[in-house]
């Protein structure tokens, strides 16, 4: 007999975060963008400004929508892209300010629930990867 297998922390945690009509249905989408290179105005050492440094960012989206049969449901993974390729044409002092920002632009994309947005910059370190993440909420809207 096969073992079952553990639940997902992480999932369970999203699942609970649902509407109640999504929690019913156990229907959760992610629109994800993964180890996204870029080429950024990033830093505030002297040795880091006025060039670019990599950045490798992810960014998942928890979609609003229990169920996605058109794009309207979601987030075309392509626009996540150009609103990161965008941030990183400016400078950033700090790696949390370019996750956020990227987080608030993400939300505004379209029906999205929550963003979880990780930044890693390869050369910050001499040994190891220095890296943050930035997890935020859509407010509700409210009605006047």
């Amino acid at each position: 007999m096969a073992a079952m297998a553990e639940a997902d922390p992480n999932i369970e945690a999203l699942a609970l975060a649902q509407p109640a009509s999504n929690r019913a249905s156990g229907a959760i989408t992610l629109v994800r963008v993964r180890d996204l290179p870029l080429s950024a105005v990033i830093g505030i050492n002297p040795d880091e400004l006025g060039r670019r440094q990599p950045l490798i960012v992810s960014v998942e989206l928890t979609l609003a929508a229990e169920r996605v049969d058109t794009l309207d449901q979601s987030v075309d993974y392509r626009r996540i892209a150009a609103e990161a390729e965008r941030l990183a044409e400016n400078h950033v002092t700090l790696i949390e300010i370019f996750a956020r920002r990227l987080a608030e632009r993400c939300l505004a994309l379209g029906p999205v629930l929550d963003v979880d947005v990780s930044i890693c910059k390869p050369q910050a370190l001499v040994r190891g990867t220095a890296s943050v993440s930035v997890r935020m909420t859509a407010q509700p809207v409210t009605a006047q």
